[in-house]
């Protein structure tokens, strides 16, 4: 049908207006190409406006702790599965560690103390109860010494712990007097005998490793000294005890020296110690000595304290013969000696050997070397009877594997497995620029969230740490991060411990190995990207509620379409979310998800705290 403008339909235009716009068209494509070298100031002008414009201001989140109880009220218009709250008794779950899974296996080599997780029909799909009562932890400093009794309702390590001075009940808290089974007059007192030995004082030792940690007191006190410490021990009869020592604010992991290598890769620690803590370390052909010299840093420390030490004072406490405690010393003393370490000291209650810089300086006779090309393959490999080997020197004075700078220079210092190109895809340079990028994203983080650096969040976690650079930029007193590399991610875990920061291998498919509320803020950047072809993402989300306080928040970072499905997720599980832009702006793919998981506690009516 034609125009009436135009009855004929068929009016040509005339060669000059065609010219005309063609003309403004060639123009305008010239205008954006200059514009577009960096030479025009139209991008310069709209970059500077977006980097002023503060668009991480969340007005419906609130971060503080409130406990007003008020009734929940049901999503109605949102098609989500709502997850119900689950029975009280799972207030303590712990999914791989649960005492009537474990007595299902062996106890040979403490197997049945290992990890041990349910089949897919057999996991939870509700939300873990805090029980009733349940307040925020004591702000640190004051959590090293005191812990609310209704989040840790259990007494028994008062009575049996009481002459040794482990943990005291008054009133409705737990009292931690900093006392241990070696050290009852104190752990600032003991860790002052080892300084005398050890240059704990200069930030050489950073990392230290506590097998068999109780309520983890040793840790404690050694963080104000500017180290940090990871401490492991058993969900067994010594009811709680782990939980008591993140409930303090102290770094610890349910685990065990049994059959399985320790989550933690070769070179890590600077000192590490028994305190009592009941390791056969004989047995075995000395197998457990020959894990902790795996993680032991060369020209770290091994502390020895209570049986077989100081057997002539003891034997008769514990029940023991003198010959059977003092052939048990010399073996020790011998293996050490097969793994180039070299008793420094010996006095009362305490030994302390310490491990050769290299193997040139070493005069071991002959020792069964592990075949095994890479020290860090370690979930769930069986531990074996061999010796790890040093990396190579090229002179007796070298330390093998790198020497590191004292401590806080080590923690943007060029890590020595980046040095030596031991990290595939990482370089020098995009090692650095990894910890500029975090440097911004935790300034961004802490614009969003004032209480992240501050007291309230003291027990972090990282659930894809990379290079530890969310850990770095995070660095303070105030409060600790467990970087978590996941086991289907690029091995860096190293790199993250030669920076003087903490961590561990873990598969997010399975329950991390910890108590419930045991973590105040979680950071998960690309986690889901990554696991989701893996796992069910609803079992993550569980496993992530599971382990957070209530009032805590979560920091996601990915995808927006894989955040869409999370937060479809998260509205079922009594959490508030708000998504936001990338600190670059809309047009960024990759998004932020902050968090706040809701109060709520077991019994009753399971009610739910208002904003």
């Amino acid at each position: 049908m034609g125009s009436k403008h135009n009855p004929s339909g068929n009016r040509t235009r005339s060669p000059v207006s065609i010219f005309i716009v063609i003309g403004l068209c060639c123009f305008f494509y010239i205008l954006g190409a200059w514009q577009r070298s960096g030479f025009g100031k139209g991008d310069s002008i709209a970059l500077e406006i977006t980097k002023q414009t503060d668009c991480n201001i969340i007005s419906n989140l609130n971060f503080e702790t409130h406990h007003n109880n008020v009734d929940i009220i049901e999503p109605s218009q949102l098609k989500v599965e709502v997850f119900k709250p689950c029975d009280d008794k799972y207030t303590d779950y712990t999914p791989c560690q649960e005492q009537d899974r474990a007595m299902k296996f062996p106890r040979e080599n403490m197997i049945y103390r290992e990890r041990h997780c349910p089949e897919e029909e057999e996991k939870l799909h509700c939300l873990i109860p805090a029980p009733k009562g349940y307040k925020t932890p004591f702000p640190w400093p004051k959590g090293r010494d005191y812990v609310h009794y209704a989040n840790v309702p259990h007494k028994s390590l008062t009575v049996e712990k009481a002459v040794q001075n482990w943990v005291q009940f008054q009133g409705d808290v737990f009292k931690f007097p900093g006392g241990g089974t070696m050290f009852p007059q104190g752990a600032d007192a003991y860790i002052d005998e080892l300084a005398s030995v050890i240059p704990i004082a200069d930030g050489s030792v950073r990392t230290a490793l506590d097998t068999g940690c109780g309520v983890a007191s040793w840790g404690a006190y050694l963080l104000k000294r500017n180290v940090l410490p990871m401490s492991f021990a058993p969900r067994d009869n010594h009811e709680a005890q782990v939980q008591f020592a993140l409930e303090r604010g102290v770094p610890a992991i349910i685990g065990v020296l049994g059959s399985i290598r320790l989550p933690y890769p070769a070179r890590a620690f600077d000192m590490a110690q028994c305190s009592r803590c009941l390791i056969p370390w004989t047995s075995n052909d000395g197998m457990y000595l020959m894990e902790v010299d795996r993680v032991l840093r060369p020209g770290g420390y091994w502390i020895l304290s209570g049986p077989p030490i100081n057997w002539k004072t003891y034997y008769k406490t514990w029940k023991r013969s003198k010959e059977e405690l003092q052939a048990e010393q010399r073996t020790i003393e011998e293996m050490a000696e097969q793994l180039c370490w070299k008793k420094v000291y010996e006095k009362g209650d305490l030994a302390i050997f310490r491990k050769k810089i290299n193997a040139k300086s070493c005069r071991r006779k002959s020792a069964n070397v592990c075949e095994s090309k890479d020290a860090d393959d370690v979930w769930y490999k069986k531990m074996e009877t061999c010796v790890t080997p040093y990396p190579e020197v090229t002179s007796a004075n070298e330390v093998a594997g790198g020497e590191l700078k004292k401590f806080p220079a080590r923690l943007f210092a060029i890590p020595p497995r980046i040095a030596a190109g031991l990290v595939e895809g990482v370089t020098v340079e995009s090692y650095e620029e990894d910890s500029k990028l975090w440097k911004k994203h935790v300034n961004t983080y802490k614009r969003i969230n004032k209480l992240l650096g501050t007291t309230r969040y003291r027990n972090i976690m990282d659930m894809n740490a990379g290079l530890g650079g969310f850990a770095a930029a995070l660095e303070s007193p105030k409060s600790w991060v467990m970087n978590v590399v996941p086991t289907i991610a690029k091995n860096t875990l190293g790199v993250i411990y030669e920076r003087g920061l903490i961590g561990i291998y873990h598969d997010w498919c399975e329950g991390f190995s910890t108590y419930p509320r045991t973590y105040d803020f979680i950071h998960a950047s690309g986690v889901f990207s990554l696991y989701q072809n893996m796992c069910k993402l609803e079992d993550i989300l569980l496993e992530m509620d599971r382990i957070l306080r209530p009032e805590g928040a979560v920091m996601f970072r990915d995808e927006v379409d894989v955040l869409i499905k999370v937060k479809k997720i998260a509205k079922g599980m009594r959490w508030d979310t708000h998504m936001m832009d990338h600190e670059d702006g809309p047009l960024v793919p990759e998004k932020i998800l902050v968090v706040v998981k809701q109060y709520w506690v077991g019994g009753g009516d399971n009610s739910t705290s208002a904003d």
